[in-house]
């Protein structure tokens, strides 16, 4: 039986006050909604936020195992270079999977899962890796700035060993014009509200999960979790009682915490009722997005089995708040600031480098005497210890998801950056091995040697001229 082996979710650890917008931009006439949203660091996209995931997820799992790779988004970093593919190097797959993008509307989180199990009970795929994610940009000042958050979810889904079973859908499709963007536009156009309520999120949700009950002769009563995006908050209570659904049964929509999350709501909800469920519960899932697709799965034995995931929980209680209105627009770009002479200085990837060396760059792939066990990155031909010195006697080994300690750091206010000082130090892996690396989603003060710390793969520069998005991994201290 198909279904979840795993699962895993990202959360930017920025959140905004809603009033924090509103202190800015309220003199537009938009009022706020209570609650904060998730924001993505300078350093963090779409791309980033599904590798995060997608590394949470693959917790304890073999990489080598999985052979497909499925990534959904609205925010794709690239129209024209495969941004799943991307995803696959950086977490480390084997090179003989398939990838795809799934794109173009919110529902693809659920469409990108639907193909998974598909491609799985077509034998087509044992095991393949689902991650949705999206950091879309909103017009300062726009509804959809109180609306939208940042975040990201992976399920890897296989035929053994499931923690979930799938046990059936049911999808409705609508060229329902609610939002759209057009290529080249870098915000979203919308409709108006009592429109996307009452003539799509209010009926087409509550289409598809009536088509799912008729179609396998089921009760809502017979789920002990219910779970589809909350865009209104009263609209998504008005479903519940149109359908017959116990408040207790809903799951929080958590669009009061982090936002909506576009792609990525649907899962990330899915994720939450996972890190709570019980053998034998049955759990249904909606999206929407032109459309809707309904899911339900059933929960196995094997639920009491996954640990060390940071799923929804722990990405929930590490946050810090996002007080300045202007550094998050520093952050998204939407507004232009001088990083003085060094921010002048062009990049230019030679994409034939990063191709010979993607292991290293984008999967941070090093390598291990296989005479002493001396792991060193970059990759070497010959060991590092002065008491081996063997050559060419070297395996790949992975330092992406290894944890170190700060060996040295330093704050340097020079450089250019939209969130000065840029931290940066040497970091010392747990098992040997040590590099420096950029620091992350930390602040100087905070900073000590010794201080336990993890990878984090991020965008590290955007060069617009030629269109290309770099990418690496840097150190952040642990979030548990």
């Amino acid at each position: 039986m198909v279904g979840i082996k795993s699962y895993g979710a990202y959360i930017p650890r920025y959140r905004m006050n809603h009033n924090t917008i509103f202190a800015a931009v309220g003199f537009l006439g938009t009022f706020p909604p209570p609650g904060e949203n998730a924001v993505a660091n300078h350093d963090e996209d779409a791309l980033s936020t599904a590798v995060a995931a997608g590394v949470d997820c693959l917790h304890n799992e073999s990489r080598e195992a999985v052979s497909g790779l499925y990534l959904a988004t609205t925010s794709a970093p690239y129209a024209v270079r495969q941004n799943s593919t991307l995803a696959a190097t950086a977490l480390d797959l084997q090179p003989g999977i398939r990838t795809a993008d799934f794109t173009g509307s919110a529902k693809s989180g659920t469409g990108a899962l639907l193909s998974a199990f598909d491609s799985v009970k077509g034998d087509m795929s044992s095991n393949t890796l689902v991650c949705a994610s999206d950091c879309r940009l909103s017009k300062p000042g726009s509804p959809q700035e109180y609306l939208y958050g940042d975040g990201a979810a992976a399920l890897l889904v296989g035929s053994d060993d499931v923690i979930a079973t799938f046990e059936g859908s049911y999808s409705v499709s609508y060229d329902f014009p609610d939002r759209w963007r057009a290529s080249g536009e870098r915000f979203e156009h919308a409709w108006e509200d009592r429109f996307i309520r009452d003539s799509g999120y209010g009926q087409q949700i509550a289409e598809a999960i009536t088509g799912l009950l008729a179609k396998y002769k089921l009760n809502i009563n017979d789920f002990a979790r219910i779970v589809y995006p909350g865009l209104y908050a009263r609209e998504h209570g008005a479903i519940a009682r149109r359908l017959g659904i116990d408040p207790e049964q809903l799951q929080d929509t958590l669009l009061s915490t982090v936002g909506d999350t576009g792609s990525a709501s649907p899962l990330l909800m899915l994720v939450g009722a996972l890190e709570d469920a019980k053998p034998g519960d049955r759990i249904l899932i909606a999206s929407f997005g032109n459309g809707s697709d309904a899911l339900f799965f059933r929960v196995t034995e094997r639920i009491e089995s996954i640990t060390g995931r940071r799923g929804v929980k722990k990405n929930m209680s590490s946050k810090k708040e996002l007080a300045s209105y202007e550094k998050y627009l520093a952050f998204r770009n939407l507004a232009p600031m001088d990083l003085g002479m060094r921010g002048e200085i062009s990049i230019r990837t030679p994409m034939s480098a990063l191709y010979r060396e993607r292991k290293e760059v984008l999967a941070l792939c090093g390598s291990k005497c296989t005479e002493c066990g001396t792991p060193q990155y970059p990759y070497q031909r010959v060991c590092v210890n002065p008491d081996c010195g063997a050559m060419d006697r070297m395996e790949d080994y992975r330092f992406s998801d290894r944890r170190g300690v700060v060996f040295t750091y330093t704050g340097d206010n020079l450089a250019a950056s939209v969130d000065p000082p840029s931290i940066y130090g040497l970091v010392d892996f747990e098992g040997g091995g040590r590099y420096w690396f950029d620091f992350a989603d930390c602040d100087l003060d905070s900073v000590k040697v010794g201080m336990p710390v993890e990878m984090t793969f991020r965008r590290r520069y955007v060069d617009e001229s030629s269109g290309v998005h770099g990418y690496s991994w840097k150190a952040m201290p642990m979030r548990d």
